[in-house]
C-alpha cells in the first residue's frame, strides 16, 4: 500500500494533480513557468542555495510598489538574467548574464534604474535567446495577483 500511496504522490508531483496548477508569465513568446516570491521573507531568499533552476523556469517577485528596485547575487549560485518590469508589466530594465556571488554582504547589486514592480529572474541567457527590449511586455497566468 505504501508504494502504491508513493507512486501517486510522485506521479501528482511530476504532473500536477487535479485543481493544482502552476503558475505562468509569458515574455518575448515564451511561457515560464515560476515560483511566486510577494512578500519580504521569500523576496530576500530567492534563489539563494539553489544548484539550478530547471530550463523553462523562473521566479517572479512582486513588490508593494512600483519604485526603483536592486537587486544582489548574494549566496546565488546560478547565474541569471533579472528582468524589471513596471506596473503595466512593460519590461523598463535588465540585468543580464549576471554572475554568481559568494562574497556575503561584499556581493554588488544590480539597480532596475527605473521604478519596477516585477522582477523576473530567469536563466542567465535567456533574455539574449528571446531577443528582449525594453517595453516588452509580460502577460501572467491568471492565478497571479496583479498590482493593487
Amino acid at each position: 500500500m505504501r508504494v502504491h500511496a508513493f507512486a501517486l504522490f510522485a506521479s501528482c508531483l511530476v504532473s500536477g494533480c487535479a485543481g493544482a496548477s502552476q503558475p505562468w508569465v509569458e515574455v518575448g513568446g515564451h511561457r515560464y513557468a515560476v515560483e511566486i516570491s510577494d512578500d519580504d521573507a521569500e523576496r530576500a531568499r530567492g534563489l539563494m542555495f539553489r544548484d539550478a533552476m530547471a530550463d523553462g523556469h523562473g521566479m517572479l517577485f512582486i513588490h508593494d510598489a512600483e519604485e526603483p528596485q536592486a537587486y544582489w547575487m548574494k549566496n546565488t549560485k546560478i547565474p541569471l538574467d533579472i528582468l524589471y518590469f513596471d506596473d503595466e508589466r512593460k519590461l523598463v530594465a535588465q540585468q543580464r548574464d549576471v554572475p554568481t556571488c559568494s562574497l556575503g554582504d561584499a556581493c554588488p547589486s544590480y539597480p532596475s534604474d527605473a521604478p519596477a514592480r516585477y522582477v523576473l529572474e530567469l536563466n542567465a541567457g535567456e533574455a539574449e535567446r528571446l531577443g528582449l527590449k525594453d517595453g516588452a511586455e509580460m502577460r501572467f497566468s491568471p492565478d497571479i495577483p496583479q498590482a493593487k
